[in-house]
């Protein structure tokens, strides 16, 4: 591994050349070079080189890369040779939707458990199978769980406490879907989705195509 901190861009390519060596893999591919694989998936060869040249030399001299062993190591280096045990904080429809996707099971997430403050949803369940416990519970449910990363999809005025709350717990990964900025400890991670910033940022690249069109 490298010694240096890796940057959030580059972990982020590396997720983007392990989805496309796992199509890789399924269509039955079992080797491919960096300029073939930037050619079918519209990447860039010379970053792909870089990249993995940050963590080893993974490529074979007239050969490429073998996609199967690459991705193994990609796996590997994402952490992702384990099932990462995650928490949903929230069960209303965004959580819930969350909770049931099927893809964050064959990633190797698996959503475990949720958490509202609602009665008439606490002891209830997703259509999935996913519990729901009440947020007051979260310390024993997190250590009893074993949960590795709490999903937050409450809306944004709760966001901060629960937030707070996940923290206190011992979480140290958060995934957060409610808008807006939100305050961690140095020693834990968060990642934002805000889904109204995507948006207006189409938003403004229709508006700018149109002007362009008059």
């Amino acid at each position: 591994m490298a010694a240096e901190p890796v940057s959030e861009l580059t972990t982020n390519r590396l997720s983007v050349y392990l989805r496309c060596l796992s199509q890789l893999e399924s269509d039955g591919v079992e080797t491919i070079s960096s300029q073939a694989l930037a050619e079918q998936f519209h990447l860039n060869a010379a970053q792909i080189r870089k990249d993995l040249a940050y963590f080893g030399e993974f490529g074979v001299r007239g050969v490429g890369y073998y996609v199967k062993d690459l991705k193994r190591n990609l796996r590997q280096i994402l952490g992702l040779d384990r099932k990462l045990r995650v928490a949903v904080m929230g069960a209303g429809n965004l959580g819930l939707a969350l909770a049931d996707y099927p893809g964050f099971r064959r990633e190797g997430f698996e959503i475990v458990t949720m958490f509202d403050v609602a009665d008439a949803k606490i002891g209830d369940q997703s259509r999935s199978g996913v519990p729901i416990h009440d947020l007051k519970d979260l310390k024993k449910v997190v250590r009893k769980e074993h949960i590795d990363i709490a999903v937050i999809a409450v809306p944004a005025e709760s966001a901060q406490q629960v937030l707070d709350q996940v923290v206190a717990a011992g979480i140290k990964a958060v995934l957060n879907f409610s808008p807006g900025s939100l305050k961690v400890p140095a020693d834990v991670k968060i990642k934002g989705v805000d889904l109204t910033v995507s948006l207006e940022s189409l938003s403004f690249y229709l508006a700018q195509d149109s002007d362009a069109q008059k």
